[in-house]
């Protein structure tokens, strides 16, 4: 094995178990979202299965692959064609489970996404901690 592949696996491996780019940290990366997506364990289409068995008839409204708390997760928004109320589930990019589920009504949503918006115009400071 020459130098060459000893350095483009051990890249290849930091790629997959986190993002390494020095300016994702800062929030001031181009390609976060391609650094979150390789380090992704369970696809989106795995997850959104996950998320929509802890809310029976609903229909996803709102996908996020994210940073929170440290954690890679699937962030899925769902209503429910009884509710108003939005059911956010977060599935865990790496290991599939669920790791939280909350109910939000739609004013509280309403308020989330504004902030969001702003913070976005702002520039993303990184992870939600």
């Amino acid at each position: 094995m020459n130098i060459k592949t000893i350095v483009c696996a051990a890249l290849t491996a930091s790629l997959l178990t986190g993002c390494v780019c020095e300016k994702c940290e800062k929030g001031e990366c181009h390609n976060r979202q391609a650094h979150l997506l390789a380090a992704a364990k369970v696809s989106k289409h795995d997850a959104e299965k996950t998320a929509l068995a802890k809310a029976p008839n609903g229909t996803i409204k709102e996908a996020e692959l994210e940073k929170e708390h440290g954690k890679l997760i699937w962030s899925f928004d769902i209503a429910t064609p009884d509710s108003k109320d939005i059911t956010e589930v977060n599935v865990d990019a790496v290991t599939g489970e669920v790791v939280a589920v909350q109910k939000e009504s739609a004013e509280s949503e309403a308020k989330e996404a504004g902030a969001e918006k702003k913070e976005k115009k702002g520039g993303d400071k990184g992870d939600k901690d």
